[in-house]
């Protein structure tokens, strides 16, 4: 499984593995049944913590992305995606409604803040 975790503190390691897997289930590439590795494999390959990946897979559980068996693994869950997808577009908003709030007491302009953002998306 493809994840990339980064170690600069800002968002907790589970929560980026869990926005990753979260990501793949919304576009497509892990489909319903799919196998997820086992919290063991998946800390090993990462060199994180077992209860790091298991906090990750609890909040995919709760959320409605995986299901659990023991003894079985952890498997991408029969949902609707697409309500998923509004869910976590919600969650977008909100962050950008915050991000704004926070422009506009610096003192930027709509122009700038739709500037930064598309640095950013860009990757530039």
């Amino acid at each position: 499984m493809n994840i990339q975790i980064t170690n600069d503190g800002t968002v907790p390691i589970y929560e980026q593995i869990a926005r990753q897997i979260k990501g793949m289930v919304l576009n497509g590439t892990l489909k319903e049944g799919d196998a997820l590795p086992s919290m063991r494999l998946l800390a090993k390959e990462l060199k994180i913590s077992v209860i790091t990946t298991k906090r990750a897979y609890e909040e995919l559980e709760r959320d409605g992305f995986i299901v659990s068996m023991t003894g079985k693994g952890s498997f991408v869950a029969g949902t609707d995606t697409e309500l998923l997808k509004e869910a976590r577009q919600k969650e977008l908003e909100q962050t950008m409604e915050e991000l704004v709030a926070q422009g506009k007491e610096l003192g930027l302009s709509l122009e700038e803040l739709m500037e930064l953002m598309t640095i950013i998306y860009r990757g530039e």
